[in-house]
């Protein structure tokens, strides 16, 4: 410690990406950092009393800057050297500064929170509004950016964080679960800054789900009654909600806490491992990616989807993610994240780029390399998919000129040469979620 504002913590404060020195990789750069507090004077909180210092957790003093003195890189022995270029590395928080400039500890009494919060129940406690605001905010921007809610990866993300907005929104007696003002105020409050924030592209995803969720919450939410009536719920009663209702562990505890019922979480997770394992068991040795089996017609469809992903991303844009795809002999179904409806010129588009890419008889390539690799070489995957250590890519390329027309991770298995699909054709385009489109095509029989 030197002087009353300056304080010393030599372990704490070092900064790498992979946390504190003992965890960081042989390689990665690092180094101290000095981090900037504000202490708002607010009484110390009891779990810390007289131990409250500006580094602990007691909300008085508000962490709002950072720099990081980038200038050691770890060595293979634990030890560190200097990095021939050294820099400071400055973050800050762009809220927390707003809560120094309006002098309050509490973020949600700065002004992007204020209009949310004011058309929420006045009867509905300050804690569940709060959670109101603070989720359908990261509904809005999540749905902006092109997640869609789903059972997996980003997608399953969005769709805990929504029905934790809308369970609250139900338990405040609201029957129709319309969030539809607090979205629409995040959108005013944000949209001078973030004009991705579009009323018709957040709501009607919004609806969709909202529909799905409050049939779930008010069928489960009968079953709930008659398990809660014992007095507490088995791990048991909360798989059969969720296995058979529909109905989120998280809404079950949330339901549980409403009625001070305990839930036996430690046997919900045994009974959740159990249907997982049977699951496991059911899907062995069922054929990957989508694929009804490995036969000359189907594959063909497989190579013919991979060119079609690419030609939807230089037709419709970077915002086109794979979000599904079932291939049979008799067609390719491909599910994708595009707002609108495709334009007869788009299709005809797409058509064009496969075909001519089947024209050009390109080399399909398979690699095993490690995903950071499979990264670096910009290779595209399925959204929200969570990819091993070591992955299989696919490449669609000119050996000769080198140009790649697309890089795919994929578990095959693919025609060698594009020459050998056929020719392409779009049967239909059609909407099956709001954001997300899917098109069925197939290809010709080859003339032999």
């Amino acid at each position: 410690r030197s002087g009353e504002r300056i304080f010393g913590y030599q372990k704490k404060n070092r900064w790498s990406r992979s946390g504190p020195p003992d965890k960081m990789p042989a390689g990665e750069p690092g180094g101290p950092d000095s981090e900037l507090f504000y202490d708002f004077g607010t009484p110390h909180d009891k779990k810390f009393g007289e131990n409250c210092h500006p580094n602990c957790d007691c909300g008085r003093f508000i962490e709002i800057g950072n720099s990081v003195f980038m200038e050691y890189r770890k060595k293979e022995d634990g030890s560190f050297e200097k990095l021939s270029q050294r820099n400071v590395d400055f973050g800050g928080g762009l809220e927390r500064m707003a809560m120094v400039v309006a002098g309050t500890p509490d973020i949600f009494k700065i002004d992007v929170f204020l209009p949310i919060l004011e058309h929420l129940p006045k009867d509905l406690a300050i804690d569940k509004k709060r959670i109101i605001a603070d989720h359908s905010r990261a509904m809005a921007f999540l749905i902006a950016d092109g997640v869609r809610p789903a059972n997996k990866g980003s997608g399953y993300v969005l769709r805990r964080v929504m029905r934790r907005a809308m369970i609250y929104e139900y338990l405040a007696g609201d029957p129709n679960l319309n969030l539809h003002i607090v979205l629409n105020d995040i959108i005013g409050v944000y949209q001078d800054v973030y004009p991705e924030l579009k009323a018709e592209v957040i709501l009607p995803v919004y609806d969709e789900e909202n529909s799905k969720f409050l049939s779930t919450v008010q069928g489960g939410l009968k079953e709930f009654d008659r398990y809660a009536r014992t007095g507490r719920i088995s791990g048991k009663d909360a798989f059969i909600l969720f296995s058979s209702f529909g109905l989120p562990f998280e809404t079950t505890l949330e339901f549980a806490r409403e009625r001070n019922i305990p839930v036996n979480e430690e046997e919900f997770k045994v009974e959740m491992e159990k249907h997982q394992d049977l699951s496991r068991t059911a899907s062995a040795g069922v054929f990957k990616g989508g694929l009804a089996d490995s036969s000359e017609k189907v594959v063909r469809l497989h190579t013919a989807t991979h060119l079609m992903n690419a030609a939807l991303r230089k037709v419709l844009g970077g915002n086109v993610w794979q979000k599904g795809s079932n291939i049979t002999e008799e067609r390719t179904r491909f599910d994708f994240t595009h707002s609108e409806k495709m334009t007869e010129e788009q299709k005809k588009e797409v058509e064009k780029i496969v075909n001519d890419a089947i024209a050009r008889d390109y080399e399909v390539k398979k690699e095993i390399i490690p995903l950071e690799e499979a990264r670096k070489l910009n290779a595209i995957g399925v959204f929200g998919e969570k990819y091993p250590d070591t992955v299989s890519i696919y490449t669609v390329w000119d050996p000769k000129t080198k140009e790649v027309f697309s890089r795919e991770f994929c578990g095959g298995p693919h025609v060698t040469h594009t020459g050998g699909i056929g020719k392409f054709k779009i049967i239909k385009e059609e909407s099956v979620a709001a954001g997300i489109r899917r098109i069925k095509a197939g290809v010709e029989e080859l003339v032999q």
